[in-house]
């Protein structure tokens, strides 16, 4: 893979970064949806500090991750019965 150098913008800052080529468009993404975030907190808080509006998103990015983390381990756990259900089911069937 080709390393990249590229520039993103968070906030009011830019940042030079060296990137794998494969890694870009997320690079690009996920400074976008940052600066998106820092923006959406100032205007809905008021919040004009920088650190305390990095700190914020960087909170509610944490919150969603676990939130989306306890629906995957859920949606895992459901699945796992249903297998086990239908495993069960054919075990059954093969026996008779």
């Amino acid at each position: 893979m080709a390393i990249l150098s590229i520039k993103i913008k968070i906030g009011d800052k830019d940042y030079v970064m060296k990137v794998d080529e494969s890694d870009e468009e997320n690079m690009r993404l996920s400074a976008k949806m940052l600066s998106e975030k820092l923006k959406m907190f100032k205007e809905q808080y008021g919040i004009e500090d920088k650190t305390d509006l990095l700190a914020m998103v960087a909170f509610d990015t944490t919150v969603n991750h676990l939130k989306q983390k306890n629906e995957i381990a859920a949606s895992e756990k459901q699945l796992n019965e249903r297998l086990s259900s239908l495993s069960n089911l054919i075990s059954k069937s093969l026996a008779d």
